[in-house]
């Protein structure tokens, strides 16, 4: 299998970087996604039978103030990208976020579930996933939340740095989702281009860590797997209040994903054990 990676840094393009060190990797100086067109002509010009885009603009909060940058790089970039690989009749894997979603409710959101964005980050997303499907040819779209790993800036990273230094710590605990390693996602996607390279059908689909758990919850399993003493205070989101609005309920039903590739939900707290071995060695 041949891959062609756009990402180099990011937590997902790191990961495939362990798993796939042969496949081609562009990082910003050799494919900027603010430049799609630029993106579209590497793919023209590779000669890879799939194409993975790991890279996107994660900055949630600066997003609700450079909403039209956002666009361009999570929305017309993978749209460039998805045309271009479909002119070449070679699948497209791409990575989208819960945010596309209301946040509403206490149950997981299926892959068909109406999207409505509450944030400037997530509809940049739901644009790259409109053009996406509009580009016409194979393609995956996966869903995904809560992204970890020792790599980049992440909540396991903040909650051992913030764990060492304080007693006591003020995580909300109304948020609910599954946090996912990239390792994990990572290893999905490599497995899901596989089956599409041989004919499988793509769509969107959803992966996400398990168990479901608030980001308190969270906060607490990382604190004892990394043994620091720092007590998880839990708090409502009205008392942490960002730029950008969360969604309450990020819970993602992953079963279709599962059913079309045989891909189980990973369960986080493997990953979370991996994740602290790997930062405190």
């Amino acid at each position: 299998m041949r891959l062609l990676v756009f990402g180099k840094t990011g937590q997902v393009a790191r990961e495939l970087q362990r798993l796939a060190p042969d496949a081609t990797f562009m990082g910003r100086n050799e494919a900027d996604l603010l430049n799609p067109a630029a993106c579209a002509r590497a793919i023209t010009a590779t000669d890879a039978s799939a194409v993975i885009n790991a890279a996107a603009w994660t900055a949630v909060d600066k997003a609700e103030t450079e909403e039209a940058a956002a666009t361009v790089v999570n929305g017309e970039a993978p749209a460039a990208m998805a045309r271009a690989a479909a002119a070449k009749g070679i699948p497209f894997l791409h990575i989208s976020t819960d945010y596309v979603f209301d946040g509403a409710g206490d149950q997981p959101f299926t892959p068909d579930y109406p999207t409505a964005p509450q944030n400037a980050y997530g509809r940049s997303k739901m644009a790259g996933e409109q053009g996406v499907r509009a580009a016409g040819g194979p393609h995956l779209i996966l869903r995904t939340s809560w992204v970890v790993s020792a790599h980049g800036a992440n909540f396991v990273k903040t909650m051992l740095r913030l764990g060492a230094e304080r007693e006591t710590l003020n995580v909300v605990a109304n948020q609910i989702g599954g946090p996912t390693p990239a390792a994990a996602i990572a290893d999905a996607l490599l497995t899901a281009a596989k089956s599409m390279i041989q004919g499988a059908p793509g769509g969107t689909h959803h992966f996400s860590g398990t168990p479901d758990t608030s980001w308190a919850g969270f906060a607490r399993a990382i604190m004892t797997e990394a043994n620091l003493p720092c007590q998880i205070n839990d708090i409502p989101t009205t008392e942490y209040p960002t730029p950008a609005k969360r969604p309450l309920n990020s819970r993602l039903d992953c079963s279709a994903f599962t059913s079309a590739f045989g891909i189980p939900r990973p369960d986080w707290r493997l990953g979370l054990k991996a994740i602290v071995k790997e930062l405190t060695q």
